[in-house]
């Protein structure tokens, strides 16, 4: 299947900075087809190429691409895009100078705006961190405000911080939404939270032990067999339907326990992860233990290898003497089974943490689809994944994969300026 083939039945979106995919997922969770996704970063484009079969993966910065490229490389024409969507890494968001967006260490957020201007799409969200609602960093969102005005998109005001823990995910995960209409459009409603909140044993305690199989020592998946109670699990391991989900169904074996390599402890470390009370911090790594009942605290994704690929802490599971599993992870993240991460812990963490949680991204997306007065239905066909392959590339295979320079990842920390398009933006 080939966008082209879908565009007509479907609300059309783009996602920029699309990571592994979670916007992605939560946009086509909610009827909207994912024409085409830009990422930088050649392994993550590689994992949404697995999990996205029908969309056009675009690696390359933003900073490199224009709409045009856009639209000739996903084979749109001059169809009309229904939303752009997208969360520019923080790079800091420097605020040191008359003009924010002038600086060229705040270029990603500059290039969306740009590629909204360019699209021109029907309604465009933006996510980010919630600090920057917070003093000095406010003068910036008015900055992002005021762009988006000058290209014709009015922001639902006030904008709002929601937590992903109020949109059935167990995450305490608070991220800024951005909802801009373009001009005359009906404005869309920011979503309401849904009534009860789904706990972190809901969502993992049906996960068979990974340290029970050798296998997953130097493999991230075995088959396996075990019962799911919890219908937060059930959903997400396709045993019973999800009647909001109108993604496509993908084919998928819900006896495969995936994205489960192994962690190794001392026995020192196991025994103070056992001592450790739930909720509570273990002193010596600084890992937080999991409380069953409760929420898990925010995923955080670690950096990339341009900024000294140091990893993030990673929760103690809640009854067992180790850390979360990948999977263990991308349950408390709301996605899904069939969907797959990098076969390395290290990328597999990061794409999780990097992401917005698809049920959170699929409330945002409803709100569109409403606005767009469109009423979704669940697509007959069954998609394949792609390549295994895609799951296990290094850097090297991933940029020769997508024809990219190997060192495509380095490029996040060049310092261009980008003011002679800055007038084309604000023209």
């Amino acid at each position: 299947m080939n966008s082209s083939s879908t565009i007509k039945q479907r609300p059309v979106g783009i996602d920029l900075f699309a990571g592994a995919g979670g916007l992605s997922l939560g946009f086509e969770q909610a009827g909207f087809d994912i024409a085409a996704a830009i990422e930088i970063d050649p392994i993550h484009c590689a994992v949404h190429e697995y999990n996205f079969p029908y969309s056009k993966v675009i690696c390359a910065s933003v900073a490199d691409v224009t709409g045009e490229d856009i639209r000739h490389s996903a084979n749109l024409g001059n169809v009309d895009i229904d939303v752009v969507c997208g969360g520019a890494p923080c790079q800091g968001f420097s605020l040191i100078g008359k003009r924010a967006l002038d600086d060229p260490r705040n270029q990603l957020v500059f290039h969306y705006v740009r590629l909204v201007k360019e699209l021109q799409p029907r309604y465009c969200v933006f996510e980010n961190v919630k600090g920057l609602t917070l003093g000095k960093h406010a003068g910036f969102l008015d900055e992002l405000i005021a762009a988006l005005s000058e290209a014709g998109y009015d922001v639902v005001l006030p904008y709002l911080v929601l937590n992903a823990a109020d949109f059935g995910v167990p995450q305490d995960r608070r991220r800024l939404f951005l909802v801009g209409a373009r001009r005359g459009l009906a404005i869309p409603d920011y979503p309401n939270s849904v009534e009860r909140r789904t706990s972190v044993w809901d969502a993992i305690g049906d996960l068979p032990d990974a340290d029970c199989f050798s296998e997953l020592s130097t493999v991230d998946s075995v088959r396996a067999n075990w019962t799911t109670k919890a219908a937060y699990a059930r959903r997400l391991r396709g045993i019973d339907p999800d009647p909001a989900d109108y993604g496509y169904r993908r084919e998928f074996d819900p006896d495969l326990l995936s994205s489960s390599l192994r962690t190794g402890h001392t026995e020192l470390s196991q025994s103070r992860f056992l001592a450790t009370g739930h909720g509570k911090t273990e002193p010596v790594s600084r890992f937080r233990k999991l409380p069953p009942d409760g929420l898990c605290n925010t995923l955080r994704a670690g950096t990339d290898s341009a900024r000294g690929a140091f990893t993030s802490p990673r929760p103690i599971h809640p009854f067992l003497p180790r850390v979360i599993t990948v999977r263990e992870a991308a349950r408390l993240h709301s996605y899904p089974d069939w969907f797959r991460f990098h076969s390395t812990k290290w990328h597999g963490f990061r794409q999780i943490g990097n992401s917005v949680p698809p049920l959170l991204a699929r409330a945002v997306a409803n709100q569109i689809t409403k606005a767009l007065e469109v009423k979704p239905s669940k697509p007959e066909i069954v998609l394949q994944p792609g390549e295994p392959d895609l799951l296990s590339f290094d850097m090297g295979d991933a940029a020769r994969y997508f024809q990219v320079p190997r060192d495509t990842i380095a490029q996040r920390t060049r310092k261009t300026n980008p003011k002679h398009i800055l007038k084309e933006a604000y023209a």
